[in-house]
């Protein structure tokens, strides 16, 4: 069997979202390696990683394909070797005999990030310098220099009860960096849990989508993409483009594929903010994304949102204390919410993110027909969804 279609693969997510990155994942013919251990059991492989994910054994092309197109992922790693270290001398050694001629260059830029726990080689730079002393054993020349950010390596390195996982970064920068999002307002929230949130409520991209508090337009955008099959991945750069084993070609394929599928329209999409910096910089970063003519933003306060026709789907990410100021008092604006979702909105989909339970309280929506907990910035918080009537 060819190794690069037998490699051992790990695909992280936001706590929560596992899932939602089991059924994207599904859609590229991936399954987890053990099917029968719940996603949410699956534990986080490396310091740094976000929590959740899980494990398979696949091939290049779905490293490939997972970093392209799926939009709840956060990092794509490679399992390079396991192997149980007491001394450095041990450590360095087995390292040493690790493939890295697979993933590495002879004189690359490696960045190794590390963590220890409960065993003897605790200090996690000394392990970090260890690593690059291994790697310079196996290729008998020193690591490159640090120039260009792109010709980097990330290798992460974790030490638990003596045992030692080493995994090479396949993404490079975290996968929800998307590559448009270069203005932001006031708490934005990042692009893949902008996304896990809209695809929690099922929506399919065929009705209109409303998001009152859109800030620097991260929900309204992320909306336009899942509307037009745009895959979340296709204007960026991945670590996996300068491993030896990367096939160009194939890559390019892909790409292409993913141009083809992207549907030339999207149904009515609206993202308003009473800021009208934010709207500016929504503008801007839709116009990046290239979706700006397919979202309609306006500067105004929920007062004035506008009921669309039809039936759809309203998310959104209002303020909440925690996150904006833990002094004033927005209950007022809640319940100003409410009503106009219970006016205006009957019979939508409406999905909420908040910290703070009172708050939600006054929107008077009664009960939400489905939460989801997660964290948004280091805040606990959840997404509570509701069926107007």
């Amino acid at each position: 069997m060819n190794e690069n279609n037998n490699l051992k693969i790990y695909i992280s997510c936001t706590p929560g979202f596992e899932p939602l990155l089991l059924k994207e994942c599904a859609s590229l013919g991936i399954r987890p390696a053990d099917e029968k251990t719940p996603a949410a059991k699956a534990q986080p492989v490396q310091s740094g990683e976000e929590k959740g994910g899980f494990e398979f054994t696949g091939s290049l092309d779905q490293i490939m394909a997972s970093n392209l197109h799926l939009r709840t992922a956060s990092r794509v790693i490679v399992r390079l070797g396991e192997f149980t270290a007491v001394s450095f001398a041990e450590f360095r050694k087995k390292a040493a005999r690790l493939n890295w001629d697979t993933f590495l260059k002879p004189g690359q830029q490696v960045e190794v990030k590390v963590t220890c726990h409960k065993s003897k080689l605790y200090h996690s730079d000394a392990v970090a310098e260890r690593v690059l002393g291994a790697i310079e054993d196996h290729f008998k020349q020193p690591a490159g220099k640090k120039t260009d950010e792109k010709e980097k390596q990330i290798v992460l390195v974790r030490l638990v009860n003596d045992v030692c996982t080493i995994s090479i970064d396949s993404s490079g920068e975290l996968l929800h960096r998307r590559g448009y999002r270069q203005a932001v307002a006031k708490a934005p929230l990042r692009e893949t849990l902008a996304a896990g949130l809209l695809l929690s409520t099922g929506w399919d991209g065929t009705t209109p989508f409303v998001d009152p508090f859109c800030g620097s337009g991260t929900l309204p955008i992320e909306a336009a993409l899942i509307a037009r099959h745009v895959a979340p991945g296709i204007n960026r750069f991945y670590a996996f483009e300068k491993w030896p084993i990367f096939e160009a070609d194939k890559f390019k394929t892909l790409v292409e594929d993913a141009r083809k599928a992207i549907l030339p329209t999207a149904p009515a999409l609206y993202g308003s903010d009473r800021d009208q910096g934010a709207i500016e910089m929504a503008s801007a970063n839709a116009a990046r994304t290239g979706v700006l003519t397919d979202i309609r933003f306006a500067c105004h306060a929920i007062s004035d949102l506008p009921a669309l026709a039809g039936l759809g789907l309203l998310v959104t990410n209002p303020p909440y204390g925690v996150r904006v100021t833990s002094n004033k008092d927005l209950r007022n604006l809640y319940a100003s919410f409410g009503k106009l979702l219970r006016e205006k909105y009957s019979g939508w989909q409406v999905g909420i993110l908040c910290s703070e339970p009172p708050l939600i309280h006054a929107l008077e929506l009664g009960a939400p027909v489905s939460t989801l907990s997660i964290l948004n910035g280091g805040i606990p918080v959840k997404f509570y969804q509701y069926k107007i009537s």
